[in-house]
């Protein structure tokens, strides 16, 4: 089961919400109820389940400031801090900080979390529509979600379901997505699978501070493409040149596979990719047409800028 963040209502705030129960719905009360009635700090990290396509992460807790970062529908995080209608939250795959919308996500009131055990599958398309039937006809989907994204299945659609599979979603509804759209047991994939995934995604826009398939930055495509080989890299492009899981490599004797770095100094890194072959690399870049796309290390500006090269341990 599941419900929105909330922490101990401040007094006056209190006193304004119960003067207005009156007058609006149930759902109505207690969703602003949660919104205004939380509390500066969280008393203890608690467990929550993103319930929208993509949460959005920010350096502060408003639109207006810096996206740093998302997590993805159906993943789990650490509430840290709440403020108004916000959350400061940590992913659990990267440990990634950031303020989203308290609107967001559910608090995992039972189990380990959201998609963690029993049958689950994981979005294998770009993206995949959820529809509350084993139909594409009969209504619109109830929500779209993006490559990568988890559900926890109840069945198999037999019948006029067959090639369906009915699942849980995080908010607690039950729902439809197609089989041709999910796996259920995603393998890490070689090093040539990997760059065939991340072709799928060339022309993709750029979206700084994006890591899902609405738009990717470079460190958060390159992110995604080594966690498919099962590699757990940090967030960012600099912390990924100087994580210990990957070794330093020449130039001249990169491999596919290997990750490149860029910037104006080897302590300044800002850009990354990864190379497939040929003097050729493929990254998310706003450098010409912003997007996913493949340029060669001896082109400018790039050959100016490539500072470190990385092999995976």
């Amino acid at each position: 089961m599941f419900r929105a963040p909330a922490a101990t209502p401040a007094n006056r705030k209190w006193r304004f919400l119960t003067a207005q129960i009156a007058s609006w719905s149930t759902f109505a009360s207690v969703a602003l109820l949660v919104i205004l009635a939380t509390s500066s700090v969280a008393a203890n990290p608690e467990m929550y389940v993103v319930v929208v396509p993509v949460a959005n992460m920010y350096a502060e807790p408003t639109e207006q400031k810096e996206m740093v970062s998302q997590a993805l529908y159906g993943s789990l995080v650490k509430l840290l801090v709440t403020r108004g209608e916000w959350s400061r939250i940590q992913t659990t795959d990267d440990q990634y900080k950031g303020w989203t919308p308290s609107r967001y996500l559910r608090l995992v009131q039972v189990g380990p979390g959201y998609a963690t055990s029993g049958k689950v599958v994981q979005v294998e398309s770009l993206f995949a529509n959820v529809y509350r039937e084993a139909d594409v006809r009969q209504r619109k989907p109830l929500i779209t979600i993006p490559f990568e994204s988890r559900l926890e299945v109840i069945a198999e659609g037999t019948g006029k379901g067959e090639g369906w599979l009915q699942v849980r979603l995080p908010d607690q509804r039950t729902a439809w997505v197609q089989v041709g759209d999910v796996v259920s047991d995603p393998k890490p994939l070689t090093i040539p699978e990997s760059i065939e995934l991340a072709k799928r995604f060339l022309g993709l826009p750029y979206l700084w501070g994006g890591r899902s398939a609405y738009g990717f930055d470079c460190s958060g495509f390159t992110q995604m493409l080594l966690r498919r080989r099962g590699i757990h890299l940090p967030r960012d492009a600099d912390r990924q040149a100087a994580w210990s899981g990957l070794t330093a490599v020449d130039r001249k004797d990169l491999q596919s596979g290997d990750l490149v770095f860029f910037g104006p100094t080897a302590k300044r890194i800002n850009h990354t990719g990864m190379y497939i072959g040929d003097g050729q690399f493929i990254h998310d870049a706003t450098e010409g047409h912003p997007g996913v796309q493949i340029s060669r290390l001896d082109d400018e500006p790039w050959t100016r800028l490539l500072v470190a090269c990385r092999r995976v341990k």
